[in-house]
């Protein structure tokens, strides 16, 4: 009888699909996935392929092979300039804004007075499109009536904080910080909020100042959001582009890669087939450094 038993709950563990069963999985697996290959992996793969030949849009497609990735390295003066301010944007990101994101959800988890309205103001930034950002920097950092200029003072001799190529890299970067902290925070404080109290009482049983608590004992259990937090930052610097062109349209120091791939694809040039070159670069190294991440990440969670 055991043994009919099992055989039963077999059978209904097994459990053959409905046609309405096959239907639902259709609609809400399949339709996004079709989206995601035709929206996402198709123009993709496009790109990887026009990468090779020359085209303008319009007439033929003609194999080149390597031949744009070589004029982009050799003679295309604003590649390495471009690839320079992107590393730079991630480093700034990196070290700048994501800890000091983490600072702020700590200060906030600790209970400060008005933590509620910290977090508010400081997640609004993030609701903002980076392109109202570089509107809003434009007011901020202008030569004429800009907001600094006019507390400073510099109505003779204004500093050209947007077009200045030496500085005007900076104020960008500061810019995206302002938005990319308040994300930051967020993730963090959620996590702060699951991370366990008896290890904290724990390790304050054991002499751990709050220092140390936090480096020894809270921080490690963020693995999880900092895996999240390191793609975030790869994929928010990398990709940054309305910024610098609501600016000046990524010119003279504000030089990006999305920027050159938009000028070269349509732009008044339309080297479709030299632009898809740059993109395939930009896609190179964000996977470079998002699967390195990964790895690593995974590794350590396997060796645990």
């Amino acid at each position: 009888m055991a043994t009919d038993t099992a055989r039963r709950a077999g059978r209904r563990g097994r459990r053959r699909f409905t046609r309405r069963d096959l239907a639902v999985l259709v609609v809400l697996l399949g339709i996004p996935v079709a989206l995601d290959i035709v929206i996402i992996w198709g123009p993709t793969l496009a790109s990887v392929g026009l990468s090779f030949t020359s085209w303008d849009g319009i007439g033929d497609i003609h194999w080149i092979g390597g031949e744009n990735y070589k004029n982009l390295v050799d003679n295309y003066p604003p590649f390495w300039p471009a690839v320079r301010h992107n590393l730079l944007w991630l480093a700034f990101l990196g070290l700048v804004a994501t800890p000091f994101g983490l600072l702020l959800a700590v200060l906030i988890d600790r209970g400060v007075r008005f933590s509620r309205f910290y977090q508010s103001t400081l997640y609004m930034p993030v609701v903002l499109s980076l392109a109202v950002v570089g509107f809003m920097a434009q007011l901020v950092l202008g030569t004429d009536q800009g907001v600094i200029n006019t507390v400073l003072d510099n109505h003779e001799n204004p500093v050209d904080w947007l077009g200045d190529s030496r500085i005007n890299i900076w104020m960008m970067m500061l810019a995206a910080s302002w938005r990319h902290t308040g994300y930051v925070m967020i993730l963090y404080l959620a996590g702060l909020k699951s991370v366990d109290p008896t290890l904290k009482e724990a390790a304050a049983i054991d002499g751990a100042n709050a220092r140390q608590t936090f480096l020894r004992v809270v921080f490690p259990t963020l693995r999880p959001v900092n895996v999240i937090v390191a793609v975030i930052t790869v994929i928010e610097s990398l990709r940054a582009f309305d910024i610098v062109y609501a600016v000046n349209k990524g010119r003279n120091g504000l030089e990006l890669l999305s920027v050159l791939i938009t000028d070269n694809v349509i732009g008044e040039a339309s080297r479709i087939g030299f632009g898809s070159a740059i993109a395939v670069v930009l896609l190179t190294v964000s996977l470079g450094f998002i699967v390195t991440f990964l790895v690593q990440e995974l590794r350590g969670a396997r060796d645990r």
